[in-house]
Parts: structure tokens; sequence; C-alpha cells
């Protein structure tokens, strides 16, 4: 067990309790004092009659004292790995740039004095395993991180056992919603993939879209973009949806997966950018992109694999490409113009090129991970001062926790809304090829989760978004059985051969790929996610 302090034997358990205690009494005896200056006659003496004004001064130091000045002890677990766009090289600058604003001369969070330790995070275990060691004497304040959703799952866990906040600017799979039991002291800085998804059900309204198809690359270690369409394939119960996972160790079947995609109106994609690539060249030549579907692109995080110049590769296929791409839309995350956050962009690329951080294509953004630290250590700040004003102590994290919630603050980028379940509000771009003669790309809709609406800019084109040509096709396409003239036995024949061939299509088809078809029934949540690995997030998107 762990030995607790000196101040337990007088039944304090810290020295912010002991205070609060302090306070207390200094209230009662003021109180007493001045029902006995009462109950006096009016020849008190002056220095008597001053005795509550004396109280009032003294109360009024004391406080602040209790309610500004604070160590807090603060765990980060990030990958000292260089390849995650959340790696210590690019978080660290940012935790050192908010704790500067928080010490600050003026602001009223200076008393509180972070110490800030790393904890390497492999989107594994490691955290986990670090966590554990810290379990005594060294447990935490406050946790930052981890960002990946597993790794998350366990540390999150444990914290919420032992009443510690956790606040991530990760952890964005649709099951860390849940925040009544096992994620109860979980805080998502960073808008989550549902979030993301009421961006589609937004546009699914507005331009009476019915049924979609999401494809996805899973590698089934991280699970990104699986954990990106659950997000989609969560808030669209309504409409048909249908599902094709990719595997990202063979090759792209792009006939087969073309296959489905001629019976849909909307096409969300969550892959690789050459595997983007490609299944839009594909679906170029096959005239998929003439205006009888639409395609989408998800990328929230990595800037460099979408918009001007995706589709150019330096081969003889780039024209082409640029072609196809005309029909792509990418939603990714709205990017603000704030000067401060100006700012600190230019303070971070500089941190990062001082680490010598080689072969960086994304060093001169800063990512939603970067931004959403730093926003973490303000947010945590001003809930401790809010609660500790209230008489609370930092060792109450579920009291902290719940004033991080249901609140808004001004954070590096502009405005922060963290909503009552203690998820942060998303405002989304929606960027659609404007110029094809140049394969420009410019934001043409924003999405603000705020209040739910969804702004269309100067830029966007109706004509664009609409699915102009998908009836017109079908009607245009010849009845090949009209006037054949077979006889009864023929038609029997025919349809036999094609029922054959179809059970051979559909078997070779299955061995490619897995086609989950799936209808929201009753029940089914608990079956999917015994199916995923042990420490899965709950899931109930499909069989892992």
């Amino acid at each position: 067990m762990c030995a607790n302090s000196g101040l337990l034997n007088l039944g304090v358990r810290s020295p912010d309790a002991f205070k609060h205690l302090l306070i207390l009494l200094m209230t009662y005896a003021c109180a007493e004092g001045s029902a006995d200056l009462r109950e006096d006659s009016p020849g008190t003496s002056g220095s008597m009659a001053r005795a509550p004004t004396l109280c009032v001064l003294l109360l009024s130091a004391l406080s602040p004292v209790l309610t500004v000045t604070e160590d807090v002890n603060v765990l980060v677990f990030v990958p000292l790995n260089d390849s995650f766009l959340f790696s210590y090289a690019r978080v660290a600058p940012a935790l050192r740039y908010a704790q500067e604003r928080l010490r600050a001369d003026g602001s009223p969070f200076s008393g509180l004095r972070f110490h800030v330790h790393f904890g390497d995070s492999d989107c594994v275990n490691a955290a986990l395993f670090s966590l554990v060691e810290r379990s005594c004497a060294h447990r935490p304040d406050l946790i930052l991180g981890p960002v990946c959703e597993y790794e998350a799952a366990a540390v999150v866990r444990l914290a919420s056992h032992w009443g510690v906040p956790v606040i991530s600017a990760g952890a964005l799979a649709t099951g860390f919603g849940a925040k009544d039991g096992e994620y109860s002291q979980l805080t998502r800085i960073a808008p989550s993939y549902v979030k993301m998804a009421q961006t589609f059900t937004a546009m699914f309204a507005h331009f009476s879209w019915r049924s979609a198809l999401l494809v996805f690359e899973d590698d089934k270690h991280e699970r990104n973009c699986f954990f990106t369409l659950e997000g989609v394939y969560h808030l669209m119960g309504e409409h048909s949806i249908r599902t094709v996972s990719v595997s990202t160790e063979e090759p792209l079947n792009v006939d087969e997966l073309l296959q489905n995609i001629y019976d849909t109106e909307v096409v969300i994609m969550c892959m690789a950018a050459d595997k983007i690539r490609e299944v839009m060249l594909a679906a170029h030549r096959r005239q998929l992109t003439n205006g009888g579907c639409m395609f989408f692109n998800v990328e929230l995080f990595n800037a460099s694999s979408y918009g001007n110049g995706s589709w150019r590769r330096g081969d003889e296929h780039d024209d082409e490409a640029r072609q196809a791409f005309a029909a792509l839309n990418t939603v990714t995350l709205l990017r603000t113009v704030k000067p401060e956050f100006q700012s600190f962009s230019i303070e971070m690329t500089k941190s990062v090129q001082q680490s010598r951080l080689y072969d960086c294509q994304d060093c001169g953004n800063v990512n939603v991970f970067v931004e959403g630290f730093h926003d973490a250590m303000l947010l945590y700040a001003i809930a401790l001062h809010e609660a500790m004003k209230n008489g609370y102590s930092k060792s109450n994290g579920t009291e902290v926790t719940a004033r991080m919630w249901n609140r808004t603050f001004e954070g590096i980028a502009g405005q922060v809304s963290v909503d009552v379940n203690g998820d942060r509000e998303g405002d989304f771009s929606l960027m659609s090829m404007t110029d094809r003669e140049a394969g420009t790309y410019e934001v043409v809709a924003n999405y603000f989760g705020v209040n739910g609406s969804l702004q269309l800019l100067p830029a966007f084109d109706p004509e664009h978004f609409t699915l102009r040509e998908r009836h017109k096709t079908r009607a245009d396409t010849p009845n090949k059985s009209c006037g054949l003239g077979v006889s009864a036995i023929t038609g029997v024949v025919v349809g036999a051969i094609l029922g054959v061939l179809m059970l051979i299509a559909s078997y070779f088809f299955r061995k490619n790929y897995r086609i989950t078809i799936e209808r929201r029934t009753s029940g089914e949540d608990s079956g999917k996610h015994r199916q995923l690995r042990e420490d899965s997030i709950r899931s109930n998107f499909s069989a892992a």
C-alpha cells in the first residue's frame, strides 16, 4: 500500500485540505466573534468593532493561496518515434509554450507550477506499463495522452479507476464516447470521429443522398481508417450503408471494388494516398466520375496527402489522375487564421527544426495533435483553478474532470467547445477541385459542430454535388432482354447458367475481399465486440 503523509494523522489528507480546514476554522471564529459583538453594549471599543473587517481581510489573503498556488505533476504519453504526427519532438515544444503562457505575469494561473514528465508510448502497451510503475508514490495528478486507440483504452481505464483526469488529443474512436464507466475520467481535446461524421450527416440531409459505401484500409494494428469510418457508420443508421475492408498486405483489387460502386450514391474512402489515386483512376476509366456517384476522401491529420497536387506522381497517368480527382472531395479539419496561432506555428516549426527532425514533410504545419496537447494544459489549468476556488483539491480528479466538460474557452487556434460528455465539438472543411486545368483545390464548405450548421462558401458549385447522371445513365442503358423470343425452357437454362456464374463470381469475390453488409439490429453490439482483440475499443462497426 502507498504511504500517506503525516497530515493524515490529523485527519487532513493533503496540504490543500489543511489550508481549506484553516479557512473554515477562521470563518467559524469570525462568525462567532461577530455574534459576540452583536451581544456587546454600544460602548464596545473601536478595535473590537473592527474585528469582523480584519477577519474578512485575513480570509481574502488566504483564499488566493488556496485557489492559485499548487504543484501539479503531469505525465505525458507520446512516442519517441518521430514517424508519428504526435511524437515527442512535435509535442514537447507545444507543452513548453503552454507553460510559458500560464506562468506569464498577470495570468490567473501563474501560481500553478506544472512538473511535466514524459513516458514513451509505442501505441501498444508501453504507456500502460509505465503508468503501473507509477501507481503508488509517483501517481500523477494529470495524464496527457496516449493518442492511439488501443493504448489509450488501457491507460484511461486504469486512470478512471484511480480518479486521475486524462486529456487526450487522440482516443477518437466511437467507443470512448461511453463515459459512464471505464472511460469516466477521459476528456477528448480533439474532435472525435463521430464529430467528423456529423459533416456527412449534414451533407446527406442537405443533398437528400440515401446510400453510401464505406471503403477503409485496415492494418489490424492501429486501425486508424477503421475507427475513422466507424464514426460515419455510427451516425448513419437511417441510410443504406455497406462497408468494404481493404487489406494493407494485399494488392488492391480495383475491379471487384468498383462492382460495389455501381449501386451506391456516395463513396467515402479512408486509405493511403496511392490507393485513393488507383481507385479514382479506375473509376474515371469506367466513367463513374461523370456525376453518377459522389466520391469523398477523409484525411484529418496529414495535409501533405490531400489538396493541391495530391493526384500528381510524375508518371504518365498524371493528366488522367488530375481529371479523375476533379470528382474527389476531401473532408478535413477546418484551419484557423488567428494571428496568435500563426505565432504559435512559427515557434513550433523552429523547435522542430532545432530538434533535427529530418525528412519531415508535415513539419511546416501544426497538426491537431500538437494543438490539442497545448490546449489540454490550458483546459486543465482553468478547471483546477475553478475547482480550488470552490474548496476542492487537485486530488479530486472527478471534480476537476467535471469542470472541464460543458465549457468553452479560448485555445491557441480559436474557440474550443467541450460538450457535456467531455468531447470537443469539431469544425470541418470540405475541399473540392475548383480549377480543373491547374488541378488545384480550395475549401468550398464548412461544417460547424457547435450549432450543426453547414456553410456553403462562394466557391461551392451545386452542380458538382448533384447526382445528375445516375438516373440518366440507368435510363439510357438498353434492355437487352427485350425481343429475344426465347422459349421458356431456354429462359430456364439461361437463368441456371447465370446463377452458376454468380456463385463462382461470389466465391472469388469473397476470397479477395471481406465485404460486410450490416444492418443495425438490437443486440448485435456484444457479438461484434467479442471478435475484436482483447483490449479493443467498444465497437459496433464491423467484425475485426
